[in-house]
């Protein structure tokens, strides 16, 4: 039974970092562990021009702790009012590593998202000459549709016309919650690729809803069924090249999350890479786990595997803080609602 395991240092291929007070108070918990994350640029207003992610990177970077390394690789938000000439700019920077797309209302702060994809095609059309990835939101927000389907719906009516419209350009899948997330991710080349989150591999619907609401678990994507969950697993630990860790790691103080329209989100910064062993392990998966979490996204981004390294150790039984306090309010650490063993040695 392996008990021990090192391997290069994670990343974290779709992190929320929010700004001001949250922002210090979050920070430390993901530069523990990881050495490089994809910082999600919902803020309000929103990371849209390489002048925007400058500023935004100076501010993480003054919240660093002092010793700490960790770097932040910058995502521009992609709007119809998007210019095609800054984005390029921008990937010519190094500091600008992929544009997002959210569809508009799709999820926290995505108001100033896409409507009309026909106006993004100029975007879309200088990315992929460039090779810059677009990170999809993949839900389509039509209120007809069902909040379990909006991902298969999304797949069917935006993302394959879209893909097929504009060769070339580099897709990654965000937080996959479905089956046919799966399937799609595999249906194409080395141009295509999908982030797993940690908390869709322990959480289904379930989780959320029986027994009474628990809005710790509420995210969005939403968690799916039972088959979905055991797909993603599958997928995730099947050591794939085109599968790759994203935590989709997303703090809102405990207020703001406990409320009449509470809002969507998991924090799971603290404890992802335990919580990863555990899953990766009762899968009989160890070995594919620095994969996942280590190789996998680097081989997508054109970046360099980390030559740091990370120790997970199996023993007694994890702890962790059940809150992260910062100046905003507290903020609740994920809890899967069952004993972990892994602990990581820094």
């Amino acid at each position: 039974m392996t008990h021990s395991l090192t391997m290069p240092r994670p990343d974290d291929w779709h992190l929320h970092l929010r700004d001001g007070a949250v922002l210090h108070g979050v920070l430390p918990e993901t530069a523990r562990h990881f050495a490089r994350a994809i910082i999600m640029p919902n803020l309000v207003p929103p990371v849209v021009t390489l002048a925007d992610a400058t500023a935004y990177h100076a501010r993480i970077m003054a919240a660093l702790p002092k010793g700490t390394t960790f770097e932040p690789l910058m995502v521009l938000y992609l709007t119809e009012g998007t210019d095609p000439a800054d984005v390029a700019a921008a990937a010519a920077s190094g500091l600008v590593k992929a544009v997002k797309l959210y569809p508009a209302g799709a999820t926290t702060n995505s108001n100033s998202g896409v409507r009309d994809f026909d106006k993004v095609r100029p975007v879309l059309e200088k990315m992929a000459e460039i090779g810059l990835p677009l990170c999809v939101h993949g839900e389509v927000t039509a209120p007809e549709v069902d909040i379990f389907d909006r991902e298969a719906v999304f797949i069917d009516s935006v993302l394959d016309p879209l893909r097929r419209a504009t060769p070339g350009l580099r897709v990654v899948m965000e937080h996959i919650t479905t089956m046919q997330g799966v399937a799609y991710a595999r249906s194409a080349g080395d141009d295509l690729a999908a982030t797993i989150t940690t908390h869709h591999l322990i959480l289904n619907r379930n989780h959320i809803l029986a027994g009474g609401i628990k809005p710790h678990y509420y995210c969005l994507p939403v968690a799916k069924r039972e088959t979905h969950r055991l797909a993603l697993r599958a997928a995730a630990t099947s050591g794939e090249a085109r599968f790759f860790l994203g935590t989709d790691s997303a703090p809102h103080v405990d207020a703001l999350k406990e409320h009449a329209c509470g809002c969507a989100g998991c924090f799971t910064a603290t404890n992802t890479m335990a919580l990863l062993a555990h899953v990766f392990e009762e899968e009989g998966a160890l070995d594919k786990l620095e994969h996942f979490a280590a190789r996998n996204g680097p081989g997508f981004y054109r970046l360099p595997v980390n030559e740091a390294t990370i120790t997970l150790t199996k023993g007694e039984p994890a702890k962790w803080p059940d809150k992260i306090l910062t100046e905003a309010g507290p903020v609740t650490v994920f809890n899967p609602g069952f004993p972990v063993h892994w602990h990581v040695d820094c």
